[in-house]
C-alpha cells in the first residue's frame, strides 16, 4: 500500500514536529514550517506524532490502496482524480485515485497526513527532512510512499473559526530580547513603525527582510544558541527571521523573538508581501502560547 509520485512539485517533503536535543552537535530542529496547520491534520485522524507531508505545489500522487487523509493549510486547489476538494478535513481515498495540488491560491504550505503515517525510517529521534543536512530528501518523481491500509470511512473537519485567513496583513508578535538596549529608542521606533517585505532570499532557514534600516549601537556578540523566530540584525541592518532549519549558533544581535504561533502564520505569507512588528510582555505570550496547546492536548 502507497502513494507512487507522479510529479514532486516544488520541495515536498516529510516533516514532523523536529528534533530536539541534537543543537549541541550543529543538527537543526528542522520539522514543519506552519505547526498550527500539521497539528489540526493530526487531530482530524485522531493521531499524534505522525508525519506529514509538507507541499508547495505541484505534487501529484497516485494512491494503490484505501485509506484516509487529512488536507490543511494553504489552499493550493487540491483535487482529487481532478475534482477541487474541501481542505481541512478528511477524506478517504481508493485504489486508482489521483491526488494533486495545483496552483496556490492563499498560503505557501499544505500538508497532507495518512492515517498511520508514512512508513520511513527516524532519523535523530525524527522524521523530519533538512537537506542541507543530508537528512532524507525532496520528493522525487517515482518515489514510493508506504502506508498502511484503512477502510474505515469517516469524515472530519475542522471548524470555520479555527481556519486562518491567509489573507490577512500579519503582524508579528515579539519579546524584546536581552539585546534591546543595543538598539536606541530612534532604532526601535523605525523597527516597530515600518513594514518590512519578505524577500526572495527567504527559505526553511529563515526569511530575511527588506525595510528600514537600522543599526545597532554595538556591533557582534559572542556567539550563542540562536531560539525559533529569533530576528537577527546583521550588518546591512535588514531583520533576519530565523526559523525551524535555522543555525544553532550565531553572532548578530537579536531585537527579540517572534511569538512561535506567529511564525506558523509567517511560514504562509508569500515572497514580496509584507508584515509589520509589534511588542508583546512575557505574561501575555504565555497566555497566548497556552491557548494553543489546549487546542492539541
Amino acid at each position: 500500500m502507497n502513494f507512487k509520485v507522479l510529479s514532486s512539485g516544488i520541495f515536498t517533503t516529510i516533516q514532523d514536529q523536529g528534533r530536539y536535543g541534537y543543537n549541541h552537535l550543529g543538527v537543526t530542529h528542522s520539522g514543519v514550517m506552519d505547526e498550527y496547520a500539521y497539528l489540526w491534520g493530526q487531530k482530524l485522524l485522531h493521531q499524534k506524532n505522525i508525519n506529514a507531508l509538507e507541499v508547495m505545489v505541484g505534487l501529484k500522487l497516485e494512491v494503490t490502496s484505501f485509506t484516509i487523509i487529512s488536507v490543511t493549510g494553504a489552499d493550493l486547489n487540491f483535487k482529487i482524480n481532478g475534482i477541487s476538494q474541501p481542505i481541512w478535513q478528511t477524506h478517504f481515498i481508493r485504489r486508482g485515485d489521483i491526488l494533486s495540488f495545483g496552483k496556490r491560491v492563499s498560503g505557501q504550505r499544505a500538508y497532507l497526513a495518512v492515517k498511520g503515517g508514512f512508513e520511513t525510517e527516524k532519523k535523530y529521534g525524527s522524521y523530519a527532512t533538512t537537506v542541507k543536512e543530508n537528512i532524507g530528501s525532496k520528493l522525487q518523481r517515482g518515489d514510493v510512499l508506504n502506508f498502511k491500509a484503512y477502510s474505515k470511512i469517516a469524515t472530519h473537519r475542522v471548524q470555520k473559526k479555527y481556519i486562518p485567513d491567509y489573507k490577512n496583513p500579519l503582524t508579528l508578535r515579539i519579546l524584546l530580547s536581552y539585546q534591546e538596549s543595543y538598539f536606541n529608542q530612534e532604532e526601535k521606533a523605525n523597527f516597530f513603525n515600518s513594514p518590512y517585505q519578505i524577500t526572495l532570499q527567504s527559505d526553511r532557514m529563515g526569511f530575511k527582510l527588506k525595510g528600514q534600516t537600522i543599526y545597532p549601537h554595538k556591533g557582534g556578540i559572542i556567539s550563542e544558541a540562536i531560539a525559533f523566530g529569533s530576528i537577527q540584525i546583521p550588518k546591512d541592518g535588514q531583520p533576519i527571521i530565523l526559523l525551524k532549519e535555522r543555525q544553532t549558533i550565531g553572532g548578530y544581535p537579536k531585537m527579540g523573538t517572534v511569538l512561535a504561533v506567529d511564525c506558523f502564520k509567517l511560514a504562509q505569507v508569500a515572497m514580496g508581501e509584507d508584515v509589520r512588528f509589534e511588542p508583546i510582555n512575557i505574561d501575555k505570550a504565555q497566555n497566548i502560547m497556552k491557548n494553543f496547546c489546549r487546542n492539541f492536548i
